[in-house]
């Protein structure tokens, strides 16, 4: 199951970044391609010192759990820098201590303070962000001198909406911070993020203009790396990254280099190359695929517990990286080293320097994800013919012709800027603009189908492929590592007549990928069961929303073959029909066969009957017995998507509280947020 919105730390990116669609995590998650950060290059985490030290005159924070609010936070300072001639620091809030925060106005010119915030899971801070709201509420005592803009990054499908940012303002302007502007509110759930950005950004610029008396100037490209070829080595040359996930992948030679890749330790910024064991098709149909596909831990450290979330680090496929590059004219210098040297001490690339035109498009970009009108406007300089031009400022500047011509058709960078120049190549783009502008290829996260209790040595996921044509598009959509996965099935089953839209090189840079390997990583998550395994568990789980659930069923099997008495565990699953997509369909038996009367199934196929019927509908039947449970403190969770299902999950909950037990509406409603409070009610929803 792959999971959407907004959601890890990545730490480190760009400069600059493109929009941000999370469409379930699987091909429009984003992050950028290089870094603004400090600490790196001063080695302080003293907010003031580093200002003095590296000349600048605001700072740009960011609260990212899956790289979104990191994406929007450079991208504004790069911009922020730009159109106000201001020197800009932007880093990750666990980057730096914030005892003086209330000093930073002592600093000759600073300006103030930016904030991006995202919201995680139900209301919750980044993982980055936890001490930073900790010094406010408990250790800062005033902050009058301060001056901030905030920007919230959210999802209105979720019940508690952009708390995060909502939190930044409120406690700041209780420490006497004045807030610049007006908090920004981006709603990833309506799929808006980018246009709720753009009236935030450009509402801000007018107040710095109109209040601060901020001069602006016209925005040029000013880099902040550079791309140097590098005629002295070749692709063959040891030291090239090819697409490894890592520096530490790209020729190790010692001891503990050779040690670090199977011991890790592993996460975000160092994945393992895990073998894929196994995968099968879990779909009986032509048209439509979910692949189980299952990685080897043994001989590492890598370790998980059952509802933890599996990073899967893709790389791009062949033929969409021939075309990027074909847009960009290199196609015929793909192969071509190239350095990539920081021109600001506060600004690094994560790609692995030297490497190769086709390496940093093949496996470092995220090409595949749509394109946002802020990137048109930046693209314009470069256009190739002055039809270009204009076409490319209109789009840019209308929202509605952007909207039919380019976000309708789904189209990719290398789709829009081929549509936009009739096909000739964009060959005065600079490489490093690229680098800078699109963000870096980000893992895929994938919540765990398998139990570490069960499991000890393998972890499974379960993903439906991302396939498809819209209408009126003469193109596929094709989600980046979910099809990647398919690739893997069909090579492991040996099936040659199913052809998938996109292919990849399943070998990897230097065949270190061979024999069917992915870097993975461990994302640790608070859905779990509970610890006493005698308290009762409903489970509500459609589609790929029953990935974790099959680890917590298989999770309850192991405790009762160990001779542990377990609750009563039942599972409402839905699909289209019984026949086609009604996943681990050969395996609920066995569960049955273990657990005996501890375990129920209850079933919902939405185009079986003339009325389709879904999950909530049958928890409506099994009112008295979900009450019942209730009572007996049974543990309440919800798997899928966040969008309809998951609310009207809820709704049916608070529906069956107030029936069975005769409670107002109102009263219903605090019960299952009391549920959520106590860790009773847990979602994994995207």
């Amino acid at each position: 199951m792959a999971l959407d919105l907004l959601d890890v730390g990545v730490l480190a990116l760009i400069v600059l970044g493109l929009t941000v669609y999370l469409t379930k995590g699987i091909f429009w998650g984003q992050n950028s391609g290089a870094s603004a950060g400090v600490s790196a290059s001063t080695g302080s985490r003293n907010l003031v010192e580093v200002l003095k030290q590296t000349n600048k005159k605001a700072l740009v924070f960011y609260g990212s759990q899956t790289g979104t609010a990191e994406d929007y936070a450079t991208k504004y300072a790069k911009e922020l820098q730009s159109r106000f001639s201001i020197p800009t620091i932007c880093a990750d809030l666990s980057d730096y201590d914030f005892d003086n925060l209330n000093e930073v106005h002592e600093v000759p010119g600073f300006t103030f303070i930016t904030f991006l915030m995202a919201t995680y899971g139900e209301g919750e801070p980044t993982d980055d962000a936890g001490d930073f709201f900790s010094y406010l509420d408990d250790e800062c005592e005033n902050l009058e001198n301060l001056k901030f803009a905030c920007f919230g990054l959210g999802n209105s499908t979720y019940e508690i909406y952009n708390a995060m940012g909502k939190r930044t303002v409120a406690r700041l302007t209780e420490l006497g911070a004045t807030l610049i502007g007006e908090l920004g509110e981006g709603d990833d759930g309506q799929g808006t993020m980018d246009e709720d950005y753009l009236a935030w950004k450009d509402s801000l610029f007018e107040v710095l203009r109109e209040e601060l008396h901020l001069e602006e100037h016209d925005v040029s490209y000013e880099p902040g790396l550079a791309v140097i070829e590098n005629s002295a080595l070749s692709s063959e040359s040891a030291s090239v990254s090819l697409g490894e996930p890592d520096s530490k992948y790209v020729n190790p030679q010692s001891e503990e280099q050779l040690r670090a890749l199977t011991l890790g330790p592993f996460d975000h910024s160092h994945p393992y190359l895990a073998p894929v064991t196994s995968s099968k098709e879990l779909f009986n149909s032509e048209t439509r695929h979910c692949i189980h596909a299952e990685f080897d831990l043994s001989g590492t450290n890598l370790r998980y517990s059952t509802g933890d979330h599996l990073a899967i680090w893709p790389s791009n496929s062949l033929e969409n990286t021939a075309k990027f590059l074909s847009v960009l004219g290199i196609s015929e210098k793909k192969d071509t080293v190239i350095d990539i040297k920081s021109l600001d001490s506060t600004v690094h690339s994560v790609i692995p320097s030297p490497t190769t035109y086709a390496a940093v498009v093949g496996h470092y970009l995220e090409i595949s994800g749509p394109v946002s009108r802020q990137f048109l406007k930046m693209v314009v300089p470069f256009a190739p013919d002055a039809e270009s031009k204009s076409k490319a400022s209109a789009l840019a500047d209308s929202k509605e012709l952007f909207h039919n011509e380019v976000t309708e058709k789904y189209l990719n960078i290398a789709d829009a800027l081929s549509y936009i120049s009739n096909g000739k190549p964009w060959s005065s783009i600079p490489f490093s603009f690229v680098i800078e502008s699109i963000a870096h290829l980000q893992p895929r996260y994938y919540s765990i189908s398998s139990s570490s209790l069960s499991e000890k040595q393998t972890v499974h996921v379960t993903a439906v492929v991302e396939w498809e044509r819209p209408n009126g598009s003469d193109h596929d959509v094709t989600g980046v590592a979910t099809n990647l996965l398919w690739n893997i099935q069909l090579e492991q089953s040996g099936i040659s007549k199913v052809k998938p839209p996109v292919t990849y090189d399943l070998e990897g840079p230097r065949g270190k990928f061979a024999p069917l390997k992915l870097p993975i990583h461990i994302r640790r998550s608070t859905f779990k069961l509970p610890t006493n395994p005698a308290t009762p568990v409903i489970m509500v789980g459609p589609g790929t929303g029953v990935a974790p659930f099959r680890g917590f069923l298989r999770e309850r099997v192991k405790q009762v073959e160990n001779g542990v008495s377990v609750g009563k565990t039942i599972l409402f699953y839905g699909s289209r029909s019984s026949k086609e997509d009604f996943l681990y369909k050969d395996e609920f038996p066995q569960y049955s066969k273990k657990l005996g009367d501890k375990f129920e199934l209850i079933t919902a196929f939405s185009r079986e009957t003339s009325k389709k019927v879904y999950v909530q509908h049958k928890m409506a039947e099994k009112a008295a017995e979900i009450d019942q449970l209730l009572k007996q403190n049974a543990f309440f969770y919800v798997c899928g998507d966040a969008s309809k299902m998951a609310r009207d999950v809820q709704s049916t909950l608070v529906e069956i509280l107030k029936s069975q037990r005769k409670l107002s509406e109102s009263v219903a409603s605090e019960m299952v947020r009391n549920f959520k409070v106590s860790n009773r009610y847990q979602e994994d929803v995207w």
